[in-house]
């Protein structure tokens, strides 16, 4: 379990044994079942959480009812709400697990702590929150620019492992648009050439 996670890390920062042992006493394991919270929309997000094993799905629900997912997080992301865990501030998410899975969490606490006792973290987490940054920035700008296919290609191309593994309605609220659509969308792929 906390393999992946070291390997994770080791591609942007080197660790000697004893800070990866340092890091690994930190975390919490937890297990979350299929359509079960880590978090729901109000409560205070107390850890980030490292996927390990299946997939999670952070969401909002609008006025309407309607659900519009913001982020999956499949084996070797981390996931949380941000805003919430950095200001001990009620969440406005919902967190919950498409899949049966495993999450290695780290608390406020425990995140400062490794900050302080290992800088070379805080170099890590600032480089998986420049990524998250930016992915999200690209999402924002082809949501306002691109047409519903463009994003639904973008989509494949960038995370080729969802397309098999996620329902496609989860994938259409992604994307922002109704599954009858994106079964459009994909119906038309299949008869364009390439």
């Amino acid at each position: 379990m906390s393999e992946l996670l070291i390997s994770s890390i080791e591609k942007h920062i080197s660790l000697t044994e004893q800070e990866k042992d340092q890091f690994l006493s930190l975390l919490q394991s937890k297990k979350v079942r299929k359509k079960q919270y880590f978090l729901q929309e109000g409560e205070v997000c107390k850890h980030t959480a490292f996927v390990s094993k299946g997939c999670l799905r952070s969401y909002i629900v609008d006025n309407n009812g309607f659900e519009h997912i913001l982020q999956f997080a499949i084996e070797g992301w981390w996931v949380g709400d941000i805003m919430s865990f950095k200001n001990g501030t009620p969440s406005t998410q919902n967190i919950d697990a498409l899949e049966d899975t495993e999450v290695l969490m780290l608390t406020k606490e425990t995140q400062q702590e490794l900050f302080d006792k290992c800088s070379k973290f805080e170099r890590y987490f600032r480089i998986i929150m420049e990524n998250s940054l930016i992915a999200h920035q690209t999402r924002i700008l082809e949501n306002i620019s691109l047409p519903a296919m463009d994003r639904y290609k973008n989509f494949a191309k960038r995370y080729p492992a969802f397309i098999q593994r996620l329902p496609q309605t989860q994938i259409a609220s992604y994307l922002g648009i109704t599954p009858e659509f994106l079964s459009k969308i994909r119906h038309q792929m299949m008869y364009q050439k390439p």
